[in-house]
């Protein structure tokens, strides 16, 4: 872009009229570009960077005043959207006419630089008011891109200085080199915006299907118990309600999966907490524990998990104290980034020889098998036990936001 300016000339090579060290100054400012594009990478706050580019490019230019300016379509204006040096009630407050008759909307309607060092004299544009009020004497504007399509504009970096002088078209390029970055900066941090508004409409539509899906499974789980109410067999009634309890343990995990902070993932110990005492319902005169580490669990493990958990519990229930009252224990525990599972009662124990591994004609033992085999872990059955204890190491990893528990 070339300048449209009343510079007098670029400064002489070493020292210029005022007896600035023109070498240093410039090298001074390719540093705060480099600086700028540092702090840039290392924050997505769009108001941070509109902020240090104003602070960096007063300093680079040696001037009281630097602002960005927005442009806002549906007003036809450039509105001030960061800067330093200016009065209280400016930043989002104050905005100048973006056409060709002042200085910045000159910049932003042709894309050329603007300098003009004696406004005071002008004739080519009116001085803005907000200048007027601040006395400035000379002003530089470039235009700010953003996006390779359609043109994309963003507004206009203006420096600013009441000061007499004279800025030049080394000047101007910085500034230009400046604006460059911060479009690159605007363009990454517009996009970023984007992508977490598609990220948090997907996370609306998960919940919603989620949603959907416990509402879904509940309808059958009342299905289930209406038949089993009405069967008039016994081992029917307890297949029915079997299966209205696995039915129910998936859909608490859909339940939690909807209203979890966390797509796709649900808080062990919540769930715990909601299974075991979905689970005393049916314990009769039993007592159940339940203990659990706040590790946040992917819903692909829980499912399995939860009917695991409800399998081991139901035959303790069923089989553990035929003739008495006793304890069911259970518990979910974090151990080196497994999950150690375990479920346990101190009631009449497994029959003498049992096997776990022996192929058996309960749809329980095969459920619990069968969960074990797809979360990939190893059951096991501690010895020298009074009554049953069952022992499931499962190779789960934490939600690294949760990784270890608390």
């Amino acid at each position: 872009m070339t300048a449209f300016n009343t510079a007098d000339g670029p400064a002489a090579s070493s020292t210029d009229s005022t007896g600035r060290d023109e070498l240093g100054y410039r090298l001074r400012q390719q540093s705060l570009l480099g600086e700028f594009g540092r702090a840039a990478m290392q924050t997505r706050d769009l108001r941070m960077i509109l902020q240090k580019a104003t602070e960096l490019c007063a300093i680079g230019l040696r001037a009281q005043f630097a602002k960005v300016l927005e442009y806002e379509p549906d007003e036809e204006r450039l509105m001030v959207r960061a800067g330093v040096g200016w009065k209280e009630n400016t930043i989002d407050v104050v905005s100048l006419a973006a056409d060709v008759g002042s200085p910045a909307g000159y910049a932003y309607r042709t894309g050329e630089s603007v300098i003009s060092n004696h406004l005071e004299a002008e004739t080519r544009f009116r001085t803005p008011q907000l200048l007027t009020d601040h006395g400035v004497r000379r002003a530089i504007n470039v235009l700010i891109e953003k996006g390779a399509e359609d043109e994309a504009y963003f507004g206009v970096l203006e420096v600013d200085s009441a000061d007499a002088g004279q800025f030049d078209q080394a000047d101007a390029d910085f500034l230009t080199g400046f604006a460059g970055l911060l479009g690159i900066a605007i363009e990454r941090q517009q996009a970023d915006a984007k992508l977490q508004e598609a990220l948090k409409h997907q996370a609306l539509l998960t919940r919603e299907m989620s949603h959907r899906v416990k509402n879904s499974l509940a309808s059958v789980v009342g299905l289930l118990r209406v038949q089993a109410r009405n069967t008039l067999s016994q081992d029917v009634k307890s297949a029915l309600e079997d299966a209205s309890l696995r039915v129910s343990t998936i859909a608490d995990v859909h339940d939690h999966l909807w209203r979890s902070s966390h797509v796709g993932f649900i808080e062990l110990r919540d769930f715990m907490t909601e299974l075991c005492k979905k689970l005393r319902g049916n314990v009769g005169k039993h007592t159940l524990n339940c203990q659990a580490d706040p590790l946040l669990l992917s819903a692909d493990h829980v499912v399995p998990l939860g009917l695991l958990i409800n399998e081991l519990v139901s035959n303790a229930i069923k089989y553990a104290y035929p003739d008495s009252r006793g304890v069911i224990e259970v518990s979910a525990r974090g151990i080196e980034g497994n999950l150690r599972v375990e479920v346990s009662d101190q009631g009449k124990g497994l029959p003498e020889g049992f096997d776990i591994d022996e192929p058996r004609a309960s749809l329980g033992f095969k459920v619990i098998t069968g969960m074990v085999r797809q979360l990939q872990g190893h059951l096991t059955i501690a010895k020298g036990w009074k009554g049953s204890r069952f022992l499931i190491d499962l190779p789960i990893i934490s939600h690294p936001d949760r990784s270890q528990p608390s």
